[in-house]
């Protein structure tokens, strides 16, 4: 089997060994995304929604940049720093998949990359 790296400017670059992405056998598989914008590399936002969003936004331009789509995406792994922000980031993260959503993970950590409050992973299939 073969894989193929996936590496875009339209979202954050890798902050440490690890690619953007990597397809393998029709999967696209995401390193988590955190909240970082991909020019200045600065957390974006200080709510957990704002945070949601724009780590989903980093997740859809990687899926982009490999040919893929959100509504490509099986599954959703999402890393939370606090469960009490759960409606805040289910607010945001319907609007990414509005129709047929992937199965997803909510998983609250006690901390993440740069002290951020959500990482979100993604795996898509196509």
């Amino acid at each position: 089997m073969t894989r193929k790296i996936i590496a875009t400017d339209a979202a954050p670059a890798a902050i440490g060994p690890y690619s953007q992405a990597n397809v393998a056998a029709g999967f696209l598989y995401t390193a988590g995304q955190i909240p970082l914008d991909p020019a200045t590399m600065e957390i974006v936002g200080t709510t957990a929604a704002d945070q949601t969003r724009q780590a989903l936004a980093n997740g859809q331009a990687i899926l982009e940049a490999a040919g893929y789509a959100l509504s490509d995406v099986v599954k959703a792994t999402v890393f939370i720093r606090d469960m009490g922000e759960f409606a805040n980031i289910n607010a945001v993260y319907e609007t990414f998949f509005t129709a047929e959503p992937p199965a997803r993970s909510v998983v609250e950590v006690s901390r993440l990359p740069k002290d951020v409050l959500v990482e979100i992973e993604l795996i898509a299939y196509r």
